[in-house]
């Protein structure tokens, strides 16, 4: 039984976003209130919830990309078109993030010196490091590289399985995954009282001066995904029939549901039958774009995930190297893969993109008071991405589309 998001609200229906928004107004006001000793021993609760939380990153990765490899139905010349515009997408996107940071460079209106030094190391060492001795080593030290070659391996060994052996394989990963994704439902429930504790003590003990920053970051993060956006439509223009602005109109309820869920899974068929109703595309390319594509393409998150390990390492002193923003860019690019049937997904993958360059996993934290409004534009921005790859691969000639028995209410 595949993940159902509704299922696992809480009881009280108040949303997750009113809630860190209540626990950031409380924060504030303890902040102010509490002396400083007290404010400082509030980041204890804090560092335990998100070490929790990255705790079971690397397990819910680990089955994530095995799930989305082995179920993917991809083959022939279409397969490499596919996997090239999704390499593609998501590099231009974090090269957007990372030179949108490096240019803005928001967390300099922070100036929290942390004393750590800059880690010189070089990207083949960095790499080394993160490739696995041994099969449980990735998942204790939080290695996402080594977490993302075993899954790889083993997802691509279950592809070569009698039918038989993968389904049950599949149900075995598939009830993993559930049980993980309720363990995870319980930790993020504790991210209210975690912005509360984080926000009392950065204002009890460093004042407003990183929520200043973190202003600078929001617009940052929305000039990197308008950029993005216009590439999008950039190349749909240029390499295809569809017409970006007849693509928007045709897609805009898959747009506003993006946006208004914050989950691409959950926008899916609307996805799918927006492009095959209203757009034209033909099936194959509505299929492989906005159904497969969506478990391996986005882009946002990535973009989200580089810009905040910039904004981190900029608001505590700490220079990433060359190399480390390549090592950036590279666990961006592969945490994001599987990860659009995560709820909160760029919350959790987040966590192991920090470990990669040695950033501390805490400061994830300051980010949360923000965190529900840009998942909303990311989410939207990677839906645009799927957009994109379905109709490129439709090609620069329509070709007449022919009916969906899944789409048709007669059938």
């Amino acid at each position: 039984m595949p993940y159902n998001r509704g299922a696992m609200r809480t009881p009280t229906r108040l949303p997750l976003y009113a809630k860190i928004l209540i626990g950031l107004l409380l924060g504030v006001v303890a902040g102010l209130v509490l002396p400083a000793p007290w404010a400082g021993s509030l980041d204890v609760p804090a560092k335990i919830i998100l070490r929790c939380l990255g705790a079971i990153a690397p397990p819910l990765v680990l089955v994530a990309v095995m799930r989305a490899l082995i179920t993917a139905n991809v083959k022939g010349r279409m397969a490499g078109r596919l996997f090239f515009l999704l390499i593609l997408n998501t590099l231009v996107a974090i090269a957007i993030g990372l030179l949108v940071a490096n240019v803005i460079q928001p967390g300099r209106h922070a100036n929290l010196a942390s004393g750590q030094e800059r880690v010189n190391a070089d990207i083949v060492t960095l790499l080394l490091d993160n490739v696995p001795d041994s099969l449980l080593r990735p998942l204790v030290e939080n290695k996402v590289l080594g977490v993302i070659i075993i899954a790889v391996a083993f997802g691509m060994a279950a592809r070569t399985l009698h039918a038989t052996r993968k389904k049950q394989l599949l149900d075995a990963i598939d009830l993993g995954f559930e049980l993980i994704l309720v363990v995870l439902h319980w930790i993020i429930a504790l991210v209210p009282l975690a912005v509360f504790c984080k926000v009392a003590f950065v204002i009890g003990t460093q004042g407003f001066a990183p929520f200043k920053a973190l202003g600078w970051f929001v617009a940052a993060v929305l000039v990197a995904l308008m950029l993005q956006a216009a590439y999008y439509l950039v190349r749909i223009r240029l390499a295809s029939w569809v017409r970006p602005l007849d693509l928007i109109r045709g897609t805009r309820d898959a747009l506003a549901m993006a946006f208004s869920t914050a989950s691409s899974t959950v926008t899916m068929p609307v996805t799918y039958a927006s492009l095959r109703e209203k757009v034209g595309l033909r099936e194959e390319s509505a299929t492989l774009g906005a159904l497969v594509g969506s478990n391996f393409n986005n882009d946002g998150t990535a973009l989200y995930e580089a810009m905040a390990a910039l904004f981190v390492a900029q608001m505590i002193g700490v220079e990433l190297s060359l190399a480390q923003q390549a090592m950036v860019v590279l666990t961006s690019v592969i945490a994001s893969v599987g990860a659009a049937g995560i709820p909160e997904a760029g919350l959790v993958t987040m966590t192991l993109v920090f470990s990669a360059v040695q950033l501390p996993t805490g400061a994830i934290a300051l980010l949360l008071p923000v965190d529900w409004f840009l998942d909303r534009c990311r989410t939207t921005v990677n839906v645009m991405g799927d957009m994109n790859v379905a109709c490129i691969l439709d090609g620069t000639k329509r070709h007449e589309p022919t009916p969906d028995p899944r789409l048709d209410p007669v059938a």
